[in-house]
């Protein structure tokens, strides 16, 4: 038999101790990289952390007792936790809706144009339908209609029918209706 050296009996314990000295390399150096980019970055927590916190303090002061205004607080109106007031609370009224219709032309030939503008504060977004007066009561004109904004609105109908015609616009919601308006068709 040939004699054999202790290191080629035991081939992979020497290839861990390999593995295991390069792994301990590459961490040093690894270690030593992430150490120069923190400090040439200032975040190695030295005087620039010490600097952001002058002056900061976990305290927490004890509460205390403080006394009650001495003079008149701000009241707006009379003080509800007073009963009886000799004086009664003012009463706010708020202004009504209403829509207010014009047309923009008196006297028209048959199927001549016809504008309708107006105004409806409070009203935005409201789609107005125009009616017509006709056989004793108000009818939707053909589903003509016009949409409020900035408070105004206007559209344009036709008719043929001759004499004089009273329109006006009503809220589709609100069924709140305007002033007539007479148009003659001559």
């Amino acid at each position: 038999m040939a004699d054999v050296s202790g290191d080629e009996n035991r081939p992979v314990l020497a290839g861990l101790l390999a593995l295991v000295g390069v792994a301990v390399a590459v961490g040093l150096v690894a270690a030593l990289a992430v150490m120069a980019g923190t400090h040439m970055l200032g975040l190695t927590g030295g005087h620039a952390a010490e600097a952001g916190d002058a002056g900061a303090t976990l305290y927490v002061p004890k509460p205390q007792k403080t006394s009650s205004p001495s003079g008149p607080t701000i009241t707006l109106g009379s003080d509800p936790t007073q009963s009886g007031s000799s004086r009664p609370s003012p009463k706010i009224h708020k202004p009504k809706k209403r829509i207010s219709l014009q047309a923009g032309q008196p006297s028209v030939a048959p199927m001549a144009r016809i504008d309708l503008t107006g105004t409806y504060p409070g009203g935005e977004g409201a789609v107005l339908n125009v009616q017509k007066f006709s056989n004793g009561s108000w009818q939707d004109f053909y589903s003509i209609s016009a949409t409020v904004t900035n408070g105004t609105f206007a559209t344009y109908i036709q008719t043929g029918t001759p004499g004089v015609n009273r329109f006006r616009v009503t809220d589709s919601d609100t069924h709140l209706s305007s002033n007539q308006v007479r148009v003659t068709i001559r």
